[in-house]
């Protein structure tokens, strides 16, 4: 795939993420594809599996009360890889979660296979997510 193929794949996985359809999501990861959640609380880490890393996207809802939204700033794509730059926000049990990021996607055979989280703010989302 190209370029703009991939950073289609990529926009459409926002999109399903975005709408909680999580059927649609789950199509565009690998089977054993790979999520390295960013910083050193309880929902980091490397998660195994689209199971796996469709089970953390539900904690964030989960651990948010619902409030978690991710917007979407540029994607820009690549021939293996692709970078989407996003903010992030989320209101629950008087924390607040407002930080921007990037999230790096290795993709091979019109699949994520890889995702790798950034954030100029660690220690904020390690906090908010205890």
């Amino acid at each position: 795939m190209g370029t703009e193929e991939n950073a289609e794949l990529v926009r459409r996985g926002y999109e399903a993420f975005i709408a909680g359809d999580v059927a649609t999501l789950g199509g565009l990861f690998a089977e054993n594809a790979v999520w390295h959640a960013a910083g050193n609380g309880v929902l980091s880490g490397t998660k195994q599996g689209r199971e796996a890393i469709l089970a953390y996207f539900g904690e964030l809802g989960t651990r948010s009360d619902g409030s978690f939204k991710v917007t979407v700033q540029e994607i820009i794509g690549g021939e293996d890889h692709s970078v989407a730059l996003q903010h992030e926000h989320a209101e629950s049990n008087g924390k607040t979660l407002d930080r921007d990021g990037a999230l790096a996607f290795q993709l091979r055979d019109g699949q994520i296979t890889e995702g790798r989280e950034f954030f100029a703010d660690t220690a904020q989302g390690d906090a908010f997510w205890a």
